[in-house]
């Protein structure tokens, strides 16, 4: 029987630009999480589509649940919802600590938004392979 690395988890959440926050704090929520992620051996993906942000945080559970607590009391983000959290058999992103990238279709993200468990994970993984992500 194969058994996850110890403790590994991953949480895809959802969440919206604040109304009064511009889009280039994203570079600066970026860089700060990319330090935060290093700190903590979290690894993940941040994608923004001008007004949607879509993240995957992997790690061990409680730096993961931490960083996600940051992003839900960061007032840069307005409807923080959390699609999916679980057991991870192995990291997706092994090569940096946050890996961005940028889409053109908000809609995209919007769907996404309606999904939860599975389904989300689901559509996020698919979601992965159309981007080409900088680390």
């Amino acid at each position: 029987m194969h058994t996850s690395p110890p403790d590994l988890h991953e949480i895809i959440y959802v969440s919206t630009l604040a109304d009064d926050a511009p889009v280039r704090v994203v570079a600066d929520i970026a860089k700060r999480a990319r330090t935060n992620n290093r700190q903590a051996n979290i690894t993940g993906v941040l994608v923004f589509d001008g007004l949607h942000f879509c993240q995957q945080l992997e790690g061990c559970a409680r730096a993961v649940d931490a960083a996600m607590a940051r992003i839900q009391g960061d007032s840069r983000h307005r409807d923080v919802e959390v699609l999916h959290h679980g057991p991870l058999d192995k990291r997706r992103f092994r090569r940096f600590s946050l890996g961005y990238t940028s889409g053109e279709d908000v809609e995209l993200l919007e769907r996404l938004q309606r999904l939860k468990g599975q389904a989300a994970l689901e559509a996020f993984v698919a979601l992965l392979s159309g981007l080409d992500v900088d680390g």
